[in-house]
């Protein structure tokens, strides 16, 4: 079953997007609905480099409410930043050494990075073992590692085993 539908829930969502999209419930479109929802899983899981793995999976709603919380968090230090004088700001890039490997966990602490307001990742090293963060006002960097390290990174390693 796993060979014929790679992922449920992805086809599930392709048929239903179609349908959506066409905006029209007939058996025609919903026999096409389905062939793509079978067919577009399986040409994707053939261009994915790797799968992802999941180890602890309840790390995931905790690292989410932590996530959550740090942006609402950085949106106020980011506006009470732009509120302030200007040449009190010091932009800088900054390089993250990563611990992870998979590229999905890698992924994830890049999009997490993102999300957070003042800090944008920028790049990934050629060979996946540094991330290019820009921070948009920073005072100690080694601190920003530090806590980027044991707020996301640790969680996403045991998430991604």
């Amino acid at each position: 079953m796993s060979r014929f539908l790679p992922s449920p829930p992805l086809s599930i969502a392709v048929l239903v997007l179609w349908l959506l999209l066409v905006a029209e419930f007939s058996a025609g479109q919903l026999a096409l609905g389905i062939v793509l929802a079978i067919a577009l899983p399986l040409v994707a899981g053939l261009l994915q480099p790797e799968r992802a793995h999941f180890g602890r999976t309840r790390l995931i709603l905790v690292l989410l409410r932590r996530v959550l919380w740090d942006i609402v968090l950085s949106n106020i230090e980011v506006a009470r930043r732009i509120l302030g004088p200007e040449r009190a700001l010091t932009p800088t890039f900054v390089w993250l050494p990563l611990e992870l490997t998979n590229l999905h966990a890698i992924t994830t602490l890049a999009s997490i990075i993102t999300l957070t307001p003042g800090t944008v990742s920028a790049e990934l090293s050629d060979d996946r073992r540094h991330l290019l963060i820009h921070c948009f006002n920073l005072a100690d960097a080694e601190a920003l590692l530090a806590t980027i390290k044991a707020r996301y990174e640790a969680p996403l390693m045991e998430i991604f085993q």
